[in-house]
């Protein structure tokens, strides 16, 4: 086990700002899309001529407030994704931290790159890739954000051997299904095709949440490392989730939506896209304790025995 000793407060508060910063700005990306306010600044890395930071705020209006909202607060992400490696580099000695918070830099100046190619070369497939890295670039922060805090200094491995490989590839597999779900989604919400993609990807996160919250409960109590609420908070969000994507469903793909109110729809559609990224840290970060808490390694025949046998 390594020395806990290497634990630092002030990098563990850098990172869950750096992630609560990113959540903001995936939920001002929302807006922007639901608005469809992506092209109201037609310039960049400007905004109509002016330096992206002086821009008057007496001009920020309608679309353009959405949209230069979210080239600033993605520049405040930047500066704290700057720091965060920065502190990490100066605060903890694990070289594999090192590597992810050089990803997560790496990762930021990307999303830059592919929001003002968006801007210049008006193509929709830098929405999407920008909406799809956004997620996944969230959820690298939240799990940097677990690296660094004290839970992840624990020693308990409650669950072991087939219980655990089983839970292990449930928890990957529900993660991974809830990004191919949040890509069509970035489709569906970009272009309006692929709903079917994204309906079959729901019904499947939401098998895959019910088996896995259902397993959690059975085997693990709130004394181990991995909990009973982090699932029950997934299972929450699935059901709000699921209520979100009606509402969204029945706002922008029938008749009956254009008896919405434009904020009602605004609403609706930026929550949905919100939640969906709380589903995905919270699967991830909890695939991560998983992972961190139990031993697969241990065999049927060693746990008969009495003699445990550690990766």
């Amino acid at each position: 086990m390594e020395n806990h000793a290497n634990y630092s407060p002030w990098l563990h508060r850098m990172a869950r700002l750096t992630a609560g910063a990113t959540f903001l700005l995936i939920i001002i990306g929302g807006i922007v899309t639901s608005t469809d306010s992506g092209l109201a600044v037609p310039d960049w890395p400007t905004t109509f001529g002016y330096n992206m930071f002086l821009y008057p705020l007496s001009e920020m209006v309608g679309g353009i407030l959405y949209e230069h909202s979210h080239r600033l607060m993605g520049s405040l992400v930047g500066i704290l994704t700057i720091g965060l490696f920065l502190l990490i580099l100066a605060k903890d000695s694990r070289k594999w931290l090192k590597w992810l918070g050089l990803a997560a830099l790496i990762a930021v100046i990307v999303q830059g790159v592919l929001g003002g190619l968006r801007v210049t070369q008006i193509n929709r497939n830098f929405a999407i890739v920008h909406a799809c890295l956004a997620q996944a670039f969230f959820a690298l922060l939240c799990g940097i954000a677990w690296f660094t805090s004290q839970d992840w200094w624990q020693d308990i491995k409650t669950t072991t051997g087939e219980t655990a490989r089983k839970l292990r590839r449930l928890s990957l597999m529900t993660t991974c299904l809830i990004y191919m779900q949040l890509i069509f989604g970035a489709i569906l919400r970009h272009t309006g095709s692929r709903l079917d993609a994204h309906l079959l990807f729901a019904f499947l996160v939401a098998l895959h949440i019910f088996f896995l919250t259902r397993r959690l409960l059975a085997v693990n109590s709130e004394s181990d490392g991995i909990g009973q609420s982090m699932p029950l908070l997934l299972l929450g969000l699935l059901v709000v989730q699921l209520m979100l994507g009606t509402g969204a469903f029945f706002a922008k793909l029938t008749a009956f939506g254009e008896t919405f109110a434009a904020a009602l729809t605004v609403t609706i559609t930026t929550a949905h896209v919100a939640v969906g990224a709380l589903m995905l840290v919270s699967s991830f970060v909890l695939t991560l304790k998983i992972y961190r808490f139990t031993d697969a390694s241990v065999t049927i025949e060693t746990a008969a025995s009495g003699t445990l046998v550690t990766e």
